[in-house]
Parts: C-alpha cells; structure tokens; sequence
C-alpha cells in the first residue's frame, strides 16, 4: 500500500532531518508526527549486525517541529523533548540537500537512494528560493 503525496500548498522554512549516526530506531519521533512522514530503515552490515534509523519523507515533512519536541505554552519554561538521542534537527530548507548527503544515513545507503534523498532536498531547496 503506498502513501499517498497530496500536492505541496507552500515549502517550509525548516525541514527535520535525523542524523541516522545518533538515532538508535526507537521511533519515538515516528508516534507523535501530525503528517506520518518519518520511516523506519534497517540495514544488515554483516558480521557487524544491523543499523536501524528513522528517516524523514522530506516531500512530506511540513517543518511543524513535533518530532523535535512537543509544543508547550510559552509560559512553560520546560520544553518536553521527543528524541532522547537528539538526533534529529530542524534544517533550513535551503540547506536540507547538504545536510541530507552528510547525515541521512550510512554512506552506501546515501549514495544508492541520493535521487530520492538529496535529489528531493535539492528540489524543495530550489522551490523554497524561488517563492
């Protein structure tokens, strides 16, 4: 079953991006996201066992912060924070395609998915610049 795209009203600002080197899969981010665009990988690495990791769908992401931390009144001088490995960061999006290429995942992982990742970081950086 595939998850269905609705055309993008306008690109955020800021995109969340998770350094898959911090995220352990705990997938805490994953419950509390309003647009269900954050997925789970896992990669086998051999004899070193696997990688498991959460990834943004930057098509999807609408830049709300939820998966960074939970909103709270402004008088609250507590802010409840989401990731416990802090591994995810909100990134402007006219910068999203670098830090995608550098921390979106292993290396090999990168390389092999980079039209999806980074071609579609690049191209929401492009659309943000010229709105």
């Amino acid at each position: 079953m595939s998850k269905k795209k609705a055309p993008r009203k306008k690109v955020p600002k800021t995109l969340a991006v998770i350094n898959a080197d911090n995220c352990t899969g705990c997938e805490s981010c994953r419950e509390v996201c309003p647009v269900d665009c954050i997925d789970f990988n896992q990669i086998g690495l051999g004899t070193k066992g696997n990688q498991s990791w959460c990834e943004i769908d930057l098509e999807r992401c609408v830049g709300c912060e939820v998966c960074v931390h939970i909103p709270s009144q402004k008088s609250n001088p507590y802010e409840l924070v989401v990731c416990p490995w802090d591994a995810i960061e909100m990134v402007p999006t006219e910068q999203v395609a670098q830090v995608v290429a550098q921390i979106g995942g292993p290396p090999e992982y990168v390389y092999e998915n980079w039209d999806r990742l980074v071609g579609t970081a690049q191209h929401l950086a492009e659309l943000r610049a010229s709105s």
